[in-house]
């Protein structure tokens, strides 16, 4: 374990994340274990911890979260059965509870199914024995601390059934006495107990008249607590009953501590095991309740954390920062306004370092990478004592003089504002001073400064880079967004402006910076607009990229779709071929038997007529069959009329499409009809008028005035579904989607209405399934809420 500076623990609220930490363990033993737990420097180590935690996040999320509050600490019990004692009740119910925990979370851990994948806790589960029969045995015997069963012997059922009989031979006899002869002697007409004996409460002047044994008087003698005789001995037969009772319980006791014994080993086990789990999973319970993930480690010296939160912060409100240290630079310096988030970066780096160390999964993005550091030294807050009359610079500087002498390469140090509280000249160069040495020895460093000068170091040292804390001047306030690379600007001017400081103070203020000074701010500030525009422009480039990537998947899904189609009609062409070629040659085969069986038989020209009529019929039933009746156009049209993109109707083959070539000198043109492309004559074609009620954008103005609509203009970007079943909903949305996706429509609304939702989930059963479809989501309000759905198209 790591030898921690308490001082740099407490100053980065690793205590504070304990408190979280024992806040979820429920067993003695395991707060216990939480409440020390430290950074650990053994990368194995480190490896194995954060493997468990893992483990017990994935149960926890599967099954939920299991509880060992009934994991009693079992060694003072143990070795009191080592040496031959009797355990007493309470600590036998304690045993029963151990176990039986250890019955629960061994049930806990076992894999509901073969498809459930091994992990590490397989062994803490696998070595808990429930000891049933034990278990059993003393929840047979014992019901509460204070009671033992009648079930647990023959013998102490048999004692308490007499004490019983005896408890009713006494009240009946104290009823009677009360009741009668003894009612005028009476304080009160009632039976009471004074020790372990019945008695009745007698007016002291009627001492003499009651027979009996004196137990008690009340405060002012009024009143004789007597015995009376005729219930002395059932009274002490009572007593020795209640002797023999104990005696029996001892005896029980004693068989089951016996029986205890034989387990002791066992129940140690079970002790260790549960409290160990429950460590194990109070750390796993953690990283649930912070959104946590687990780190990768490596041994380079090398941190990178992506959208790391502070974890004590509100983590609604807390803004996440990316952090880079150890690979291009080992030092990091973070510039900024006060309240800007400089402290809150550092102490997230220090405080995720120590977490991820100590087998805790740290508040930040997938795939976070943290370094194994022996020491985290941090100077952080203010360390002004009144007590030994120390100065903030001198009890930061004391501090600072405590560890410089202790780090080495393998130590993470933390400044919070280097070298502040004296002269800035001084300060300044003392915290070059201090952050080279630490630089030259390679030790990964993190300083937040409001000096100049360390911009500057950071910006002419190899390995030292600046980061600043994002302030948005129109709104005085910080974003909290931590920009590597950027040093931060000085922002006091405008902010004083924007506050309502007049103009002239201002100016007289800038009248006192160097020359030297304002450039280098001029620079800060173009470096920063600088970075604005890149940042804006890579977003850009990366939305045209994915537009790219999204059309060239749509055209490919396309291109498959007609392959697919043109495959299938070729295919249905060639079937309907061979069925026609095998239907002609059958014919042709029975006619040229029946002609050689009229050339041997003597068969009558009448007989040959009927024949030769029904191969005529036969042959034309088959002609009608494959041609269409040749429809003619409404008008008649010139070839002037047939322009490029005009829809039209294919009369001899009953299909829509579109002119894609001038007419020839004959009349003739190309059309295409989906995917076929065909000459056809303008004599067979018939133009056809769309309607028009679409947007500007999708229509073609050609040179007569007349607005023409594209092909893809034909399908409406909406299907309403209303009224019918499920079937008959999913074949038409099955037509209608696959003419969208070929007009090219990007997305489509679908009209389901609400009801009681099984045309709805109809719908989206359907839409699952269909490889075209990207995604599909119910509308927006105000768009049609659940009774609409938006398919949108790959």
């Amino acid at each position: 374990m790591m030898s921690m500076n308490k001082k740099s623990l407490t100053k980065l609220e690793y205590n504070k994340i304990i408190d979280q930490l024992v806040a979820n363990a429920s067993s003695q033993r395991g707060k216990l274990l939480c409440r020390n737990l430290m950074p650990m420097t053994d990368l194995a180590q480190i490896e194995t911890s954060q493997e468990q935690t893992a483990a017990a996040f994935t149960r926890i999320v599967k099954k939920g979260r299991v509880n060992f509050s009934d994991a009693y600490p079992m060694e003072e019990s143990m070795k009191r059965l080592e040496v031959g004692a009797i355990l007493s009740t309470a600590e036998l119910l304690r045993v029963g509870k151990v176990i039986k925990t250890a019955g629960h979370v061994k049930a806990y851990g076992s894999h509901d199914t073969a498809d459930d994948l091994a992990d590490c806790l397989d062994t803490y589960f696998d070595s808990l024995d429930p000891l049933t029969t034990l278990r059993n045995e003393i929840d047979r015997c014992i019901i509460s601390e204070e009671e033992i069963s009648d079930d647990a012997s023959s013998t102490l059922r048999s004692i308490r059934r007499n004490i019983s009989a005896i408890n009713d031979k006494v009240h009946a006899t104290l009823t009677n006495l009360v009741n009668g002869s003894l009612h005028s002697y009476l304080q009160d007409p009632i039976i009471t107990m004074r020790g372990d004996r019945y008695c009745v409460p007698v007016k002291s002047e009627y001492r003499g008249q009651v027979s009996g044994m004196i137990h008690d008087q009340s405060s002012t003698g009024s009143t004789l607590f007597i015995e009376p005789m005729a219930v002395v001995k059932l009274n002490n037969d009572l007593k020795e009953l209640y002797g023999k009772e104990q005696e029996e319980i001892q005896v029980i006791l004693a068989r089951l501590s016996v029986d205890t014994a034989e387990y002791i080993t066992e129940i140690r086990t079970d002790y260790r095991v549960l409290t160990e789990l429950d460590f194990i999973f109070a750390r796993g319970a953690l990283a649930l309740d912070m959104n946590a993930s687990k780190p990768v480690f490596n041994d380079e010296g090398r941190i990178y954390i992506r959208e790391g939160r502070h974890p004590l912060l509100d983590s609604k409100k807390v803004v996440p920062i990316t952090i880079t240290l150890g690979k291009d630079f080992s030092l990091l310096i973070v510039t900024g306004p006060n309240t800007g988030g400089k402290t809150v970066s550092i102490k997230t780096v220090g405080l995720l370092s120590l977490m991820g160390q100590a087998g805790l999964h740290i508040p930040a993005g997938d795939r976070s990478e943290l370094t194994v550091f022996t020491q985290v030294y941090a100077d952080i807050g203010d360390e002004q004592s009144i007590e030994q009359s120390l100065s903030t610079f001198s009890s930061h500087m004391t501090n600072i003089v405590s560890f410089l002498n202790d780090v080495d390469e393998h130590s993470l140090v933390l400044f919070d504002e280097l070298g502040a509280g004296t002269d800035p000249t001084e300060g300044a160069a003392l915290a070059i001073a201090i952050l080279s040495h630490l630089h030259s020895r390679g030790i990964r460093t993190m300083a937040t400064t409001h000096y100049s000068e360390l911009k500057v170091f950071a910006l002419s040292t190899p390995g030292v880079e600046n980061a600043s804390c994002e302030f948005d001047v129109d709104t005085l306030r910080p974003t909290y967004r931590l920009l590597i690379g950027i040093p931060g600007k000085s922002n006091a001017f405008a902010i004083s402006k924007k506050l309502g400081l007049p103009d002239y103070i201002i100016d007289n203020a800038k009248e006192h910076i160097t020359e030297q000074d304002a450039s280098f701010e001029d620079l800060l500030a173009d470096l920063e607009r600088s970075r604005r525009t890149i940042e804006q422009e890579r977003e850009e480039i990366s939305a045209y990229k994915r537009e790219i990537e999204t059309l060239k998947s749509q055209t490919l899904q396309k291109q498959e779709k007609v392959e697919e189609q043109k495959e299938r009609i070729l295919r249905e062409a060639k079937e309907k071929a061979n069925t026609i070629l095998r239907e002609a040659k059958d014919v042709a085969d029975e006619t040229m038997k029946n002609f050689r069986k009229f050339g041997k038989e003597n068969i009558s020209a009448a007989d040959m007529e009927r024949e030769r009529e029904k191969l005529r019929k036969k042959m034309k039933d088959n002609s009608s069959g494959g041609v269409l009746a040749q429809a003619k156009p409404s008008k008649t049209y010139k070839p002037s009329d047939f322009r490029l993109g005009e829809s039209v109707k294919v009369l001899s083959l009953n299909l829509k499409g579109t002119i894609s070539s001038k007419p020839d000198g004959k009349g003739n043109v190309f059309v295409q009809m989906g995917i076929l492309r065909s000459q056809v004559n303008i004599s067979d074609l018939e133009i056809i008028e769309e309607e028009t009620g679409y947007t500007a954008k999708n229509f073609q103005k050609t040179s007569s005035g007349k607005i023409k609509m594209s092909k893809a203009m034909s399908v409406s970007p909406e299907i309403n579904l209303l009224g019918k079943t499920v079937d008959e909903a999913v074949a038409e949305l099955d037509k209608y989607l696959d003419d969208a996706y070929i007009s090219h429509l990007k997305s489509v609304r679908v009209v389901h209405g609400k009801g009681t939702g099984a045309l709805r989930a109809g719908v989206h059963k359907y839409l699952k399934r269909q490889k075209n479809v990207k995604q599909f989501h119910l509308a927006e309000f105000g768009e049609g809420d659940a009774g609409v759905t938006i398919v949108e198209f790959k």
